[in-house]
């Protein structure tokens, strides 16, 4: 990709201007962790951008080039769905003028069972990033919890993390993911498959339920950076 060229140019005062780097996504993205009930009963969520998968992205990138000159724009935002990211990406993306967007739905978007919905706001999001000269990256995301966790005890809670482990259990969520690679490739847009990494660490024994902050969705501070590891390797490929 020519993300790293650019980085290499502003490290070595080749090019001026920053090179930036956005975000779009759900709550993963905009780096929530733990979920909670307020005093009036509504669920809310504990937020950390800091250790979000885009601030390790930014974390590497300034310790492969110190001097360059680097922002992130994150625009990820709770309870998001690929319809949503097509709204926002007009106006919290492509008015930034990105070198390089990375985009992750599919959490939420498996919900509704509707994979025609999803693929098509997702076409149309690749298209508008094209249109500004954005390089792209699909990121896939984590899989979701396939148990029931002894540490949730509040019935809405167990009924989210009933719902979410039958989309994971019974192959809905594979389907959405394989549907948004086939348009990747369809569409040329570089994939960075995070899910068959999880998918792999589940079929070796790796109980992916506690690899979850809140045991439904939410990826731990931790796995946060296989996320950003990834994206790393999938901006340096050639021919991508």
């Amino acid at each position: 990709m020519k993300i790293f060229q650019k980085l290499s140019q502003s490290e070595n005062k080749i090019s001026d201007g920053e090179v930036k780097i956005a975000f779009l996504g759900d709550s993963v993205t905009q780096g929530c962790f733990e979920i909670f009930k307020n005093r009036n009963g509504n669920i809310g969520v504990a937020t950390d951008e800091e250790h979000s998968y885009s601030r390790y992205v930014f974390n590497i990138l300034k310790l492969l080039f110190p001097k360059a000159s680097i922002k992130i724009i994150n625009a990820g935002l709770s309870g998001n769905q690929a319809p949503g990211g097509l709204q926002r990406v007009s106006s919290e993306v492509t008015p930034h003028n990105p070198d390089l967007t990375v985009v992750c739905f599919g959490l939420n978007d498996c919900k509704n069972k509707n994979e025609k919905r999803y693929t098509e706001a997702l076409k149309e999001i690749f298209i508008r990033l094209k249109e500004c000269g954005s390089e792209i990256i699909f990121m896939t995301p984590n899989m979701m919890n396939t148990e029931i966790s002894k540490s949730i005890t509040d019935p809405d809670f167990i009924k989210i993390a009933e719902d979410c482990a039958a989309l994971q259990n019974e192959g809905f969520f594979d389907t959405y993911i394989n549907a948004a690679k086939e348009l990747c490739a369809e569409m040329a847009v570089p994939v960075c498959d995070c899910y068959s990494i999880w998918k792999d660490l589940y079929k070796n024994g790796v109980n992916i339920t506690e690899l979850l902050s809140n045991k439904i969705n939410h990826p731990t501070k931790e796995m946060h950076a296989i996320f950003a590891y990834e994206l790393i390797k999938t901006m340096l490929k050639d021919g991508v």
